[in-house]
């Protein structure tokens, strides 16, 4: 290729830079003027030198100077499809009409939309709930469900409480404001698996503890369980359920590790850890191994605790693990209180991106097979059933609800009413709503008195719309909520209720081998109480390509 012999225009800016500086630098020694075009000038010649000599980046050495502007651009833009460009409807992760419904209800301002729906109802997928031409009248809005039915201290729960962020996921400010909230509203607030601090501990609003594979708060030094530890924190009288996470739908089967840099005084003393020291958690547990070994660490857990009620959180992945814990506890008689049913869609912390597109059922499938699943061997009436994915309105839960769960739980939808504008940057540590952060600096910016109220306004006004939507459809609880009050839109001249679009069990179905859903007759048979290994076929398929 012909070598051009014009100037390349790339190089503009670094050459006006030069002449700028070499111009502004004698025009103010001879009129003895300020410097601050020199300055400017030279800083700007400077940079353009440095990008013409540094080897890393290509397109800097290239287009010395200008290439920020492209940096710059790049780095803000999110912001800029946020605000400019992307449309009040479009999920991404959420969308505009999503977070500002969120907004104005936890700032308790009128939240009526006028001149009609903005959204396609003619397009698959939408969904909508049928009203009735006798609308029922509800005394007030403080739905609840009873949990641990069984156990020496059950817990009446709030069918909307606030999903599992740790202390070092969220700032103190964060934490404090939602605790705040939580116990001015009468809902419970998960700690996540970095287990119960100063701040969960100091408004006092009841919590469920997350026990997570690295078993922060009831540790060993080695990172094996230690029951001693636990009971002192699972008798808290704050402490109302406990919950071990088995996976969660941000990265299922990943394990995460808190860099040492970021271990505080405060964090290690709620993970009891060392400051300073990696905080690791490993992809599975070390205290069991097997479903029934699980089913056995969750009745200890409940008898440490003094009888309040103990579960297990999940994201659904390989069906014959799930399987085969359901079959565990009908041959031990042991059950779990609960289960949280974690959809894929879910995730405050961050993850790798195929951990986020690609890994985990989503919630609306996942809940269907676990909610089936006991359903089918009559076990549904004994375990009760949470959820969480994107629930961020009194429609959302209500569907999740109508699918077989009995509470739900959200993350973001409270990250929202703390002040937070999605700007996805809750990993760098660089929150501009002090949120998502460690650093002090942005986090004691957060005004807890101001976000508590928030907290509390926005659980408040969902829990007053759901209960206008039950009003409407005629109901007079959420437990009335079922697949026959939602519908969908599959196609533009075809809809179905969920009753008609999704398979639901006959209870004992699954006992009697009459399901006729493919999911039960290729994986329950084979499925182990005594070990979460695939069915001997599967293992047998993954030694050949030859399917």
């Amino acid at each position: 290729m012909q070598k051009t012999s014009t100037f390349p225009m790339r190089y503009s800016a670094y050459v006006i830079s030069i002449a700028g500086f070499l111009v502004s630098l004698v025009l103010s020694l001879h009129f003895k003027a300020g410097y601050i075009f020199p300055v400017i000038f030279g800083a700007l010649s400077t940079l353009g030198t440095y990008d013409l000599l540094q080897k890393k980046r290509t397109i800097s050495r290239n287009y010395p100077i200008m290439v920020h502007f492209r940096y710059l651009f790049e780095s803000i833009g999110p912001e800029i499809r946020q605000y400019f460009i992307q449309s009040d409807n479009d999920e991404q992760p959420f969308s505009r009409d999503q977070r500002t419904i969120i907004y104005q209800r936890a700032k308790d301002v009128l939240d009526k939309r006028p001149f009609g729906s903005q959204l396609k109802m003619y397009e698959d997928g939408f969904e909508w709930i049928n009203h009735s031409l006798r609308p029922s009248k509800i005394a007030d809005s403080n739905f609840r469900v009873q949990i641990g039915s069984r156990c020496a201290k059950p817990y009446n729960a709030s069918i909307f409480n606030i999903s599992a962020m740790s202390f070092g996921a969220l700032s103190a400010n964060a934490i404090l404001s939602l605790n705040t909230g939580a116990k001015m509203g009468g809902f419970y607030h998960d700690t996540g698996e970095g287990s119960i601090s100063t701040y969960h501990k100091q408004p006092g609003g009841d919590l469920v503890w997350e026990i997570g594979s690295g078993y922060f708060g009831c540790r060993n030094k080695d990172g094996t369980f230690n029951p001693e530890m636990f009971r002192k924190n699972a008798t808290l009288d704050q402490v109302k359920m406990i919950e071990v996470k088995l996976s969660q739908g941000a990265k299922p089967g990943h394990g995460g590790i808190l860099p040492g840099a970021k271990v505080t005084p405060e964090i290690a003393e709620a993970r009891g850890v060392s400051v300073g020291e990696d905080c690791v958690s490993p992809p599975q547990h070390s205290a069991f191994s097997t479903p029934i070994e699980l089913l056995e660490f969750m009745d200890r857990l409940r008898e440490l605790s003094g009888g309040k009620p103990v579960g297990f959180k999940l994201a659904i992945g390989h069906p014959w693990e799930w399987f085969a814990i359901v079959k565990a506890m009908l041959e031990t008689g042991r059950k779990p209180d609960f289960i949280v049913v974690d959809g894929g869609e879910g995730g405050t912390g961050a993850a790798p991106l195929e951990f986020i597109n690609r890994i985990g059922t989503p919630m609306t499938e996942a809940l269907l097979l676990v909610h089936n699943t006991l359903v089918g061997t009559n076990l549904r009436e004994d375990i009760s059933i949470g959820a969480a994915g994107k629930i961020t309105s009194a429609f959302n839960i209500a569907r999740t609800l109508a699918l077989g769960a009995d509470w739900c739980n959200a993350a973001r939808g409270y990250m929202f009413s703390l002040g937070c504008i999605q700007a996805l940057n809750c990993h760098t540590g660089r929150c501009p709503s002090g949120v998502a952060t460690q650093d002090p600096r942005r986090g004691k910016k957060l005004d807890v008195e101001d976000k508590s109220q928030r907290v509390y306004n926005f659980h408040k006004n969902t829990m007053e719309a759901l209960q206008n939507l039950l009003e409407a459809a005629g109901l007079r609880d959420t437990s009335e909520l079922g697949p026959e009050h939602i519908v969908r839109r599959v196609s533009k001249t075809v809809v179905h209720s969920y009753i008609d679009l999704f398979p639901f069990l006959e209870p004992g179905a699954l006992l009697e081998g009459k399901t006729g859903m493919a999911v039960f007759d290729k994986y329950w048979a084979d499925s182990q109480p005594d070990s979460f290994d695939p069915p001997e076929f599967v293992q047998k398929l993954r030694e050949t390509k030859l399917r």
